[in-house]
């Protein structure tokens, strides 16, 4: 059943586990958010120093991730990217990780969390990364209840004078698709998500169809929501938090 977002919402803290994963799945989206006025902020959990397709040293990994995420983020319009330093393909929702990205909520102050579903979906594998999970699991549980609970993570109000904030909305992308409930045309956006994502150099060089896959992804998403022909499109599944 189709829901309807918010509407007055200011900033947006995104998160997620690996560097280049809001941009596979929501660059378009953010992108039109940020054309809008609203401020973006990432929270990256890893550097994604398990990923790449060639021989670069395992130490220089993570911080070439990092440096293609902040291209890419500057494709896109987004400033404010922050990496957690968890090892890449061993993230875990546990008390640590929500802390920190309690921090990060109360430092940034979001109406809205974007981030990845915690679920798995058993069409499209992929999307559900362990990771991914992960990442999902802890943002949703760093939202609801710890970053507004003032007596969660009490070390944040006490040694960092951060103050419990509440978020009223999420969104999950890489949701099951019975379970997603708002789309996004992302049409005039997508040369964006195109280049946010030729960015991520040592993880998309070797795509040379990157583009065309893209689209095909988009499209056949924009088709499901009975979009106009030819469009392109995102999905996800908006979670309200009372």
């Amino acid at each position: 059943m189709p829901l309807s977002p918010r509407t007055d919402v200011e900033r947006v803290l995104v998160v997620t586990a690996h560097p280049d994963d809001v941009d596979f799945g929501a660059a378009g989206t953010v992108a039109s958010w940020v054309e809008a006025g609203i401020h973006v902020a990432y929270c990256i959990c890893t550097s994604g120093d398990a990923g790449g397709f060639d021989d670069t040293p395992r130490a220089e990994m993570g911080p070439l991730r990092e440096a293609e995420q902040r291209a890419a983020a500057k494709e896109i319009g987004v400033e404010d990217v922050t990496f957690l330093g968890y090892p890449d393909g061993r993230l875990v929702a546990d008390i640590a990780l929500r802390r920190d990205i309690s921090r990060e909520i109360r430092r940034f102050r979001p109406q809205r969390v974007l981030t990845q579903s915690p679920e798995i979906w058993w069409n499209r594998i992929g999307a559900s990364h362990p990771d991914h999970r992960a990442a999902g699991e802890a943002a949703l549980a760093a939202v609801y209840p710890d970053a507004r609970n003032p007596f969660a993570h009490p070390e944040l109000l006490a040694d960092e004078g951060l103050d419990a904030w509440t978020v009223s909305e999420m969104w999950l992308m890489g949701a099951p698709e019975e379970r997603t409930n708002h789309v996004v045309d992302i049409t005039d956006s997508f040369p964006k998500k195109v280049a946010s994502l030729r960015a991520h150099v040592s993880q998309t060089a070797h795509r040379p169809d990157l583009e065309e896959l893209l689209r095909g992804v988009g499209g056949t998403v924009a088709r499901r929501f009975d979009l106009p022909s030819g469009r392109v499109a995102e999905a996800f599944q908006i979670v309200t938090i009372g």
